[in-house]
């Protein structure tokens, strides 16, 4: 507490204001409403996350709802303040503050969790309204209503060093979650303290309120700046803004928000939807905000002519990233390419924004136009787009726009003018690429909130083929004719983990079969008269695509197999079968819901498998997928088999001229170890054994650095063609 009182002392320092017990309030009221507004949103993301499939959807659905009630805020506290008096504005804020408390502990309710065939976005702005809505929207309000509430008291003094306050808080919160909070605490204790320093929050925010009342000091002079904006004395007088400068205004903020939610979109659909890949863009997003408008005594650490160039390569070498050319890059190699393109394209955006602020009089409006074209960036991605567009047009789109931007920023620089409209033409060239990529072969191609399905159709003869893909990794195939027609291929081929296990239960007799990702239903062409397969399906889109453009669903339904469809998320829907009271009881159970490579980690955690275990028969088998271009998950499911007193084997399929089969690798987990010694899955399962180093994974503990199979060297001399 100490240390934190000294940092305040120190700003308000710089400020040029005496840190006497009234503004230690007040500044203490702003870092703590900033710290707790951003901890928050990782805390209650993370815990809805696994309600809705754990697709990178969840986060940027949330980021479009903090967005929005951002904005709410902001002009709430531009109304307020100038339209009632400061009596008036505390009594109003003091009642919210009291009723807020009830929202309190933010623990979502079990009551909200989405069934079946929801609307997951409009799920999850319900939920978030419900469980944080009225807290979240107050936080939002705090810094410009405090700092304006200081001008009133100490009109004096400048005040835009409290928004350099309010944004240290900001990045504090963010960074504590997953470096401070997350490793060492679980979900409800994390939500169980935050609720308490809410408390506190409410108090101090209700005694700054009530001394906001007070009138100003005898003979103080007026205040410099406004309030809310963090500019400087000398900035006082000016024009006033025209019809093109808001346009600019609401433009550049708006394509700030829309590369933070989607190159996190991009990254996380690749990866993981893992609150540490959430945190670090909107992190690096916050801290150009520091440094476009607060570096070097207010004037910023932007200047166009050195920043331009380094900016029109990073939106070059994303697009590159993106083209089909390259393929899909590595992970190590993605991660720091889209993070680093995150900052410099928001530092751009930010940047150029902080040079055209306006005169303070003029900057509550531009800081309403500010929040405005983020919310408006929010809603495109997160609400819109999926609607609107077929696939994920969002990331081209906004880095073609970005150096078309750079274009008109640079007219009057000639040095920079060429480069920018080179970095023009080639993000509308690798743009084009990849949007060409995706549409090849494509017969259909359509978008949801899961993200991007397309049916591809190609060969020929006995060869021709049709493929079904998430994004631009294959969920299964089947050829139209012949005699392949109605085989198990790809990742579920007769000599892969899960085909082995299948076959090994059906030579005893009929079996019963869980499936948990459906992709074209080829799991079910095992199915025999007699046997029962139930497919648990969070996409409602692929149950109908697998339906209408694959035949695997109706042929095993024609031999006799009993074909039953769960839709939802699998777990959930796993849950609600062990509360009923019925366990499925599964010879073997197949899991292998990975949307692109992104791994939902709620899938394959030890509570998880505990579950999974819990359906099934005495002698059943778990059969995993994890086939993976950049995460190694064997050591992970070795450490769960070992804490849930299971037995886990290896089983890698790596067919050489097979033409259904796919290279796969398999993990097999059941309680009677004996099942993996018998006939062919005895002689290729290979034992996995714990590793004392890797953490457990858990719904509450995960380390996905640690199963990173390359590191971002190696990838970057493989993708420049240097080993």
């Amino acid at each position: 507490m100490a240390r934190v009182r000294e940092t305040i002392r120190a700003f308000l320092f710089a400020a040029g204001c005496r840190p006497g017990p009234a503004m230690l309030l007040f500044a203490s009221t702003i870092l703590l409403s900033a710290f707790l507004l951003f901890l928050v949103q990782p805390i209650i993301a993370k815990q809805i996350l696994p309600w809705f499939g754990g697709t990178s959807a969840v986060w940027t659905t949330c980021l479009v709802f903090f967005q929005v009630l951002l904005l709410a805020g902001y002009t709430y506290s531009h109304l307020t303040t100038r339209h009632l008096t400061p009596r008036r504005q505390a009594q109003l804020h003091i009642a919210l503050l009291v009723i807020s408390l009830a929202f309190l502990p933010i623990i979502p309710s079990v009551a909200l969790k989405p069934a079946g065939e929801a609307d997951a976005a409009l799920a999850i702005i319900v939920l978030l309204a419900v469980t944080i809505g009225l807290p979240y929207f107050l936080l939002s309000t705090t810094g410009p209503l405090v700092q304006k509430w200081v001008a009133h008291r100490f009109p004096e003094k400048t005040v835009y060093r409290l928004f350099a306050l309010s944004n240290f808080g900001s990045l504090i919160g963010l960074l504590a979650f997953p470096f401070a909070i997350e490793p060492f605490s679980s979900s409800r204790t994390q939500s169980l303290v935050w609720s308490g320093a809410y408390a506190l929050f409410v108090i101090a925010c209700a005694m700054t309120a009530w001394q906001s009342r007070l009138r100003p000091a005898a003979g103080a002079a007026p205040a410099t700046a406004e309030p809310a904006a963090p500019a400087a004395p000398r900035e006082s007088a000016g024009p006033a803004p025209a019809a093109a400068d808001y346009a600019l205004w609401l433009t550049l903020a708006a394509l700030g928000s829309v590369m933070l939610l989607a190159a996190t979109s991009h990254i996380t659909q690749n990866i993981a939807s893992v609150p540490f890949l959430w945190v670090v863009p909107l992190t690096l997003y916050l801290l150009t905000f520091v440094l476009a408008f607060e570096g070097r005594g207010g004037r910023g650490w932007y200047e166009q002519r050195w920043w331009l160039l380094p900016c029109l390569l990073l939106f070059v070498a994303m697009a590159w990233g993106l083209s089909a050319e390259r393929g899909v890059l590595d992970v190590s190699v993605a991660i720091p390419l889209y993070s680093v393109g995150v900052f410099l394209a928001c530092m751009f955006c930010h940047g150029e924004l902080a040079q055209r602020k306006p005169a303070p009089r003029y900057l509550t409006q531009f800081y309403l136009m500010l929040s405005l074209g983020g919310a408006l960036g929010g809603l495109f991605v997160g609400l819109v787009a999926p609607r609107v567009f077929p696939t994920y047009y969002e990331l081209p789109l906004a880095l073609f726009a970005l150096s078309a931007i750079a274009v008109y920023m640079a007219w009057d620089r000639k040095a920079l003018l060429a480069p920018a409209l080179i970095a023009t033409a080639a993000t509308a060239y690798y743009g084009f690429s990849y949007v060409a990529f995706l549409k090849d072969d494509v017969i259909v191609m359509e978008r949801n909130f899961y993200g991007t399905l397309r049916v591809r159709e190609g060969g020929s003869g006995e060869l021709h083929l049709r493929r079904l893909l998430h994004g631009v990794i294959l969920h299964g195939e089947q050829f139209t004719s012949g005699k392949y027609q109605y085989e198990p291929g790809t990742y579920y081929a007769r000599s892969s983990g899960v085909g082995l296990a299948i076959e090994a239960k059906q030579a005893a007799g009929p079996v019963k079969i869980g499936v948990v990702g459906l992709g074209v239903g080829t799991l079910t062409a095992y199915g025999r008269a007699g046997d029962s397969l139930r497919l648990y399906e969070l996409d409602p889109d692929v149950l109908r695509l697998a339906r209408s453009h694959f035949t695997y669903l109706s042929a095993a339904e024609m031999r006799g197999a009993k074909l039953e469809f769960v839709l939802g998320d699998a777990r959930l829907s796993l849950e609600r079968e062990l509360a009923q009271n019925k366990p499925q009881g599964y010879d073997v159970l197949a899991v292998d819901a990975f949307s692109s490579d992104s791994i939902p980690v709620h899938l394959i955690t030890r509570e998880a498998i505990a579950l999974y275990a819990a359906h099934l028969s005495p002698r059943g088998v778990i059969a995993i997928h994890i086939s993976n271009r950049f995460l190694d998950l064997k050591p992970v499911l070795a450490n769960i088999a070992r804490a849930t007193g299971l037995t886990a084997v290896h089983v890698s399929d790596s067919p050489a001229d097979d033409v259904l089969a796919s290279s796969t690798d398999w993990v097999l987990l059941a309680r009677d170890a004996a099942v993996f010694g018998e006939g062919v899955l005895g002689q290729r399962a290979q034992p996995l054994e714990p590793v004392a180093h890797m953490s457990l994974w858990t719904d509450q503990f995960n380390n996905l650095i640690d199963v990173l199979k390359t590191r971002p060297w190696d990838s970057l001399r493989g993708a420049l063609g240097l080993e």
